[in-house]
C-alpha cells in the first residue's frame, strides 16, 4: 500500500471515529434529558448527524469519503448500546486515536464478486493490491478494514457449506488453569506459549517512555506508536494462533467436551492472576471453543472434569 492509499484509509478510520463519538455524545445527552424513548434515540442521532452536522462547512471533508462508513459507525453504536443494555458489555466509550484504527464499508445494493488474483475492489472505495492473493473468486457484501502496526488488513465473510466432521473419540474432560493451560482427563497436558517474554515487555516499556517524551501528535510520535502497535499485534497473533489450533483440534476430535466453567471475572480481581489471565486470553478461548463446537457438531458441557 502506498502513502496515498494509507492516507485514504486513515481518513476513513478518522471519519468513523468522529461520527461514532458524535453519535455517542448526542445519544447520551438526549437519553439523559428524557426527550426520546430509547428506541427513537439512535434514529434521532442519525438524523442530526446526517441532516445537520455533515452540512456544516467545517465538516465538508466528510462528503469526500464513503458514506457507508458513518452508516456502519451508527450501526456499531446501536449494537454497543444493545450489548450494554443486555449486560453483555460495559457502557460504550469514546473512540481514541490510540485505539485500533478500523472502519466498515458495504455494498448497499447486495453482494459483489471478488475475483481471484492480487487485487481486491472494495465497494465505495477503490481497488487495492493484496499482499496475499485471493486463491478463488468470492461473493461478499460487508468489508472491515483495520490497521495493525503500519499495515492495513481487509476481512470479509462468505457463505460456504462446511463438510461434516466425524469425531473419532467420544468425550474428554478438560481442566483449564494458569500454570498449565489445559490438562486432559487422559493425563495429556497443553502448555500455552508465553508471548509476553522479557525482551518484548522491555521493548514495549522503552517505546512507551519514548512516546511520552515526544511532541504530541508529531510524526515521530506516530512512528513510535506504530512500532508499539506492531509488537502488540504480533503478541495477539501468537495468542490467536495457539487458541485456534487448540480449539479446532478439540472440536474435531471429541464428540463431547467436559470443561470447567471459568470464573474469569473473579479471577481478574486477583491482581496476581490478572496479568497471566490476560496473557492466556481466557475470554477468547471460551468464545472460540463455543462456536467451533457448534460448527463441527461437538457438544460442550460446563461440568467440572474428573482428572484421572
Amino acid at each position: 500500500m502506498n502513502n496515498r492509499e494509507a492516507t485514504l484509509m486513515a481518513k476513513h478510520a478518522g471519519f468513523r471515529r468522529v461520527f461514532f463519538n458524535m453519535g455517542l455524545s448526542l445519544r447520551t445527552q438526549m437519553y439523559s434529558e428524557g426527550k426520546f424513548s430509547y428506541s427513537k434515540v439512535i434514529n434521532e442521532v442519525k438524523k442530526v448527524l446526517t441532516d445537520r452536522v455533515k452540512k456544516q462547512p467545517e465538516f465538508a471533508w466528510m462528503n469526500q469519503l464513503s458514506g457507508r462508513v458513518y452508516q456502519n459507525a451508527l450501526i456499531d453504536l446501536k449494537d454497543a448500546f444493545s450489548k450494554y443494555r443486555s449486560g453483555k458489555s460495559g457502557h460504550p466509550t469514546f473512540a481514541s486515536r490510540r485505539n485500533k484504527q478500523s472502519f466498515i464499508v458495504d455494498a448497499s445494493n447486495g453482494k459483489v464478486v471478488l475475483s481471484a488474483g492480487n487485487t481486491i475492489k472494495i465497494p465505495t472505495l477503490k481497488t487495492f493490491r493484496l499482499h496475499e492473493p485471493l486463491e478463488c473468486s468470492f461473493f461478499s457484501q460487508t468489508f472491515t478494514l483495520s490497521k495493525e502496526g503500519s499495515h492495513w488488513f481487509v476481512s470479509f465473510c462468505v457463505n460456504v457449506e462446511r463438510l461434516p466432521i466425524q469425531q473419532l473419540q467420544d468425550s474428554i474432560g478438560i481442566d483449564v488453569g494458569v500454570k498449565v493451560f489445559a490438562a486432559f482427563s487422559n493425563n495429556q497436558v497443553f502448555d500455552a506459549p508465553k508471548p509476553l517474554i522479557a525482551s518484548a515487555t522491555t521493548k514495549l516499556a522503552i517505546l512507551q517512555r519514548q512516546a511520552s517524551k515526544q511532541v504530541k501528535g508529531s510524526n515521530n510520535q506516530r512512528k513510535t506508536y506504530n512500532k508499539i502497535s506492531l509488537i502488540h499485534s504480533r503478541i495477539s497473533a501468537q495468542r490467536k494462533d495457539f487458541l485456534h489450533k487448540l480449539t479446532t483440534y478439540w472440536a474435531k476430535t471429541f464428540k463431547l467436551i467436559k470443561i470447567e466453567e471459568l470464573k474469569v471475572k473473579g479471577m481478574m480481581a486477583n491482581h496476581k492472576l490478572a496479568e497471566a489471565i490476560c496473557d492466556l486470553w481466557f475470554y477468547e478461548f471460551k468464545h472460540q471453543l463455543t462456536y467451533k463446537c457448534q460448527m463441527y457438531g461437538a457438544r460442550k458441557s460446563a461440568n467440572r472434569p474428573t482428572v484421572s
